[in-house]
């Protein structure tokens, strides 16, 4: 009785031994742009349902977090909403001892969330400018009511507050007055509860609010973020959104992101409400 009793007690921990191998080496690790995230995690669920015993961890944090996880090689991806920066890709490299591999996985258009109730149909880039450095302070001066801009913008780790820094801001500084919030959930949902607010963020979570057509000056023809006016360079504040790794050659890795730029990964992209990139 004894020895059918530990015949089958070594029988059930090989076979869990076996499982848990097989997880662990079924398993990688995403970190990074909040703008991502919901992506992200839809594309990883897609996957895990087309390949049990596969897992793919999906957590967000902000571009600088999926950066710095990477530096630290605590995750195998980093999601980020803007490129690398040369400090930080000489960082990655010096970790992993290679250059870390850029992958375009989607099309954005960072996107001017106003609340449904303000009569602006566009925006200038000038304009914007010039209300996140704090130098338009009433929506007065846009035409509107003589009412305070409130001015919601993401928090400094966030791959999206430095793109649009330095692509509406000119590198200024935002005005000291501009209230940070962590996720660009979190800014349409202030947002659409304020009527003088504005903010911005990418055009899958535009649900709730009004969005702005922009100009790329002031006597431009405004455009909106379609997939259309992305593709034609038309709409001026678009960018691609990437995936970072020094381990694409890993099975495991390269597995996931050849289903994320498959035929049916960026339909995914499409149905979440971001541009595919192929």
């Amino acid at each position: 009785m004894g020895k059918k009793f530990l015949s089958l007690f070594l029988m059930i921990l090989f076979s869990l031994s076996t499982i848990s191998a097989t997880v662990v080496r079924g398993r990688v690790t995403v970190k990074g742009s909040d703008t991502m995230v919901i992506l992200v995690q839809r594309l990883a669920e897609e996957y895990m349902l087309k390949n049990r015993g596969k897992i793919v961890q999906v957590t967000g944090g902000g571009t600088g977090t999926g950066i710095a996880g990477l530096i630290n090689k605590v995750t195998d991806i980093a999601n980020a909403s803007r490129p690398l920066t040369d400090k930080e890709r000489e960082a990655i490299k010096k970790a992993w001892g290679k250059d870390p591999k850029e992958i375009r996985i989607a099309l954005d258009g960072i996107t001017i969330y106003v609340n449904p109730s303000n009569p602006l149909k566009e925006i200038s880039l000038r304009q914007l400018k010039g209300i996140y450095t704090g130098k338009i302070k009433s929506w007065k001066e846009l035409g509107w009511e003589d009412k305070p801009i409130i001015v919601y913008t993401r928090e400094n780790n966030s791959g999206t507050y430095v793109f649009f820094k330095e692509h509406v801001l000119n590198n200024e500084d935002y005005t000291s007055k501009a209230q940070s919030l962590p996720g660009t959930g979190g800014i349409v949902n202030a947002v659409s509860k304020e009527k003088y607010s504005i903010g911005y963020g990418g055009i899958a979570y535009s649900k709730g609010v009004k969005i702005l057509a922009v100009k790329a000056d002031d006597r431009s023809k405004a455009y909106l973020p379609t997939e259309a006016n992305i593709k034609k360079g038309l709409y001026p504040i678009s960018r691609f959104l990437y995936m970072y790794t020094c381990i694409y050659d890993d099975p495991e890795v390269k597995s996931f992101i050849d289903f994320v730029l498959s035929p049916e990964g960026q339909k995914i992209v499409s149905q979440v409400g971001y541009f595919p990139v192929r």
